[in-house]
């Protein structure tokens, strides 16, 4: 079953202690495409500008599964850009700039070929813009949101309101501490979850792997154990991009149409992560999505044997 997200796609400076890329693409719808296409068809919807030449756009052809009729060229704007330092351990990077550019603009229209998407991830945006998507999307079954702290801290009531309009949400641990105030990230979580009747929430910490918390259990898994980290952009997206890819592929044909298989379920949920966690792992060992290019399907599921088989209990 297709899948849609809504994003940003944009032009990133990075430099990590392993070296730098500049104005590669970035973005976290690209990021988020990129990995769910492993697991099934990607709709993408994102503006980019006048800037956006063919280097970029021919990343996009490296994913067979990503569908880009949704990302519309404004060629007398610019593409959003950022420019990222991380420190030396790389559990922290500063940014040295961010330019809005076609992000400072109306946000674009989801295809009418889009309108039938059942299955929905809103990545990292202004809540009110992700609100709007959902407006243009009727038949959506399930959908997950990813947030940030700015939206906590200068757009709370349009993320609450949000919020009452999807199933399942993915922060980071701070995250989730400023917007409810308890530092316990189980708490915090399962404060989120009851208060906004999600059907789950997904914490992430990082290199210290992820927290679920859903209406009917609460698991946790770790990172995979990655040998080398050369730059961590991208890989919250990634994860987002693996779970979701996962879970939409997990949805049936039957009589009547297309019908959502349970995708929501406890024991769906863990699996995605695991996926989600797996294909992040393989992100970070390269500048931009270079290693995701060159990733073959059997390597990913073989990682995700072995990953399995580290969490078993």
């Amino acid at each position: 079953m297709p899948l849609i997200c809504t994003g940003t796609v944009g032009i990133d400076t990075v430099y990590t202690p392993h070296g730098h890329a500049e104005r590669v693409l970035g973005g976290s719808c690209t990021y988020f495409a990129a990995a769910a296409s492993f697991h099934c068809p990607v709709r993408i919807v994102a503006a980019v500008g006048g800037d956006f030449d063919r280097q970029y756009a021919d990343v996009f052809k490296a994913f067979a599964n990503v569908d880009t009729t949704g990302l519309e060229q404004r060629r007398s704007s610019k593409t959003f850009a950022w420019g990222g330092r991380y420190s030396a351990d790389m559990n922290s990077r500063e940014t040295l700039f961010t330019e809005l550019n076609v992000l400072a603009e109306a946000p674009p229209a989801i295809p009418a070929a889009y309108a039938d998407s059942e299955i929905v991830f809103l990545a990292n945006s202004h809540p009110g813009v992700q609100i709007d998507f959902l407006k243009q999307l009727p038949r959506r079954r399930l959908t997950v949101a990813d947030t940030m702290d700015l939206w906590i801290k200068s757009a709370r009531a349009d993320l609450d309101a949000l919020l009452k309009q999807i199933d399942g949400l993915v922060l980071n641990y701070d995250e989730a501490e400023m917007y409810t105030g308890k530092k316990n990230p189980v708490t915090a979580a399962r404060l989120l979850q009851k208060e906004h009747d999600l059907k789950f929430v997904i914490v992430k910490k990082g290199e210290h792997g992820c927290l679920i918390v859903h209406k009917d259990g609460v698991a946790a898994l770790p990172a995979y154990p990655a040998e080398e980290v050369i730059d961590p952009t991208g890989a919250g997206d990634t994860f987002a991009g693996g779970m979701m890819g996962y879970i939409a592929s997990q949805a049936a044909s039957g009589p009547g149409g297309v019908k959502v298989k349970n995708v929501g379920s406890f024991e769906i949920i863990q699996q995605a992560v695991a996926h989600g966690t797996v294909v992040a792992s393989f992100n970070i060992e390269s500048f931009t999505l270079t290693r995701l290019q060159r990733l073959k399907k059997g390597e990913l599921d073989a990682r995700y044997k072995d990953f399995a088989k580290m969490v078993r209990v």
